[in-house]
């Protein structure tokens, strides 16, 4: 018997629908970020590599590598400026003859200098305009590149008392994405990121899941929260936010990382992989919930990698990313949700954590081996990208690549 057969006769014998476990990982997609294949690193350094995309389209053609192995990496998001160009649809045509889609459209309102004590939120009016104008200017792009989502993440807020009114910068902050709400189309969305601190130390302008969710709901049914693994403190359980939220109908999706950078630099899952499981749990029950508003918002969130590696080598670190996800979302599509159900009705706690860690300890590379082959992809992505010669034909680029 092969190793997918016993893993087959293990899993009906407790019960598991296999037929709805295959279709639902077959239908997982990742989006990727464009400037997770450029240099870019810690504010400390960036450490150059050769052979790094020097313009977007070559960027697109790193992330076309990473599907190609995965079948799961259709969708790349992109940074504006970064990937600035003149012709957006022309990116666009390239991205699809690629196999590939133009993802979340991701404003960058930190990098200008006038941005130094903030952008919708900053005091001065010609610098709160200056960012509005360029939220505007994404939507217009999204419009050529064909995308629906923006990923909204802001460095605004304060690094001492009495730096700047909150109160005031609260007001200067929804005022600023009620300009970008109007203008969307009827079938965009608005995906607003929080970030607990850094850059502002003292205060951030949409500081947790809270603030976010108090956002969208002042802005209208397009607005939703986005909730980045890495934006959190320790101890902080992400698990129960994406429950709250998915009740709420107001999660729209996932930046995928780990908080232990206190950012977006390290892979997915290397560090809590226990955590992205749980994550996944929640989602799973509340699309088993059968309840119409979570089932819809669940088949209408992201899964997306927010990471810019910054010593390990890009393509590589994305597919182990993808493979991350992949790995324990499978695990948590394991999970027996009646006999938990079960045991919380009896009031059996270690019962019911057993129904939910026995799914994690599986081993499920039988599985993802049986859905990569039919697919017709690799059972084993990295293999086949490192025994490829894509990545020394990309050497000739040299250094000195896309950055930020």
């Amino acid at each position: 018997m092969n190793a997918y057969a016993l893993f087959e006769e293990q899993q009906q014998s407790r019960g598991i629908d296999l037929n709805t476990v295959r279709s639902r990982l077959r239908a997982l997609q990742i989006e990727t970020p464009s400037w997770g294949y450029g240099d870019s690193g810690t504010r400390f350094k960036v450490f150059q590599k050769v052979g790094v995309p020097r313009t977007p389209f070559e960027k697109l053609e790193d992330a076309a590598q990473v599907h190609k192995v995965t079948g799961a990496c259709q969708s790349v998001a992109i940074h504006i400026p970064w990937d600035q160009v003149d012709d957006y649809s022309q990116l666009r045509s390239h991205a699809e003859s690629l196999g590939l889609t133009i993802g979340a459209i991701n404003p960058n309102l930190f990098q200008d200098e006038d941005y130094m004590l903030g952008s919708v939120t900053h005091a001065d009016s010609a610098i709160r305009n200056k960012a509005i104008a360029h939220l505007k200017e994404c939507v217009d792009i999204a419009k050529e590149t064909k995308s629906k989502d923006f990923s909204l993440w802001f460095a605004d807020g304060t690094n001492y008392p009495g730096q700047g009114s909150i109160r005031q910068r609260k007001h200067w902050m929804l005022e600023g994405l009620q300009e970008m709400y109007k203008i969307l189309d009827p079938d965009m969305r608005m995906l607003i990121e929080y970030k607990c601190f850094e850059p502002a130390f003292y205060h951030t302008d949409i500081a947790d899941w809270g603030m976010a969710y108090n956002l969208s709901l002042k802005l209208g049914e397009q607005a939703q929260v986005l909730v980045d693994t890495g934006h959190h403190l320790p101890g902080a359980n992400v698990e129960h936010i994406v429950s709250y939220l998915i009740d709420e109908g107001r999660l729209g999706g996932f930046h995928f990382n780990s908080y232990k950078y206190a950012d977006d630099d390290l892979v997915v899952g290397t560090m809590n992989p226990y955590e992205l499981f749980l994550i996944f749990y929640q989602i799973l029950d509340a699309l088993d919930s059968q309840e119409q508003l979570l089932v819809d918002t669940v088949n209408k969130m992201l899964y997306m990698i927010d990471q810019s590696h910054n010593i390990e080598s890009k393509i590589p670190a994305m597919i182990r990313s993808v493979m991350n996800v992949q790995t324990q979302y499978a695990k948590a599509l394991l999970i027996d949700h009646q006999e938990v159900a079960e045991a919380q009705r009896k009031g059996d706690v270690l019962g019911a954590e057993d129904a939910v860690r026995k799914a994690f300890e599986f081993d499920v590379t039988p599985l993802l081996h049986s859905i990569r082959e039919e697919i017709g992809v690799p059972i084993d992505p990295m293999k086949a990208y490192l025994a490829d010669n894509y990545g020394s034909s990309i050497l000739a680029r040299g250094k000195g690549g896309a950055s930020w």
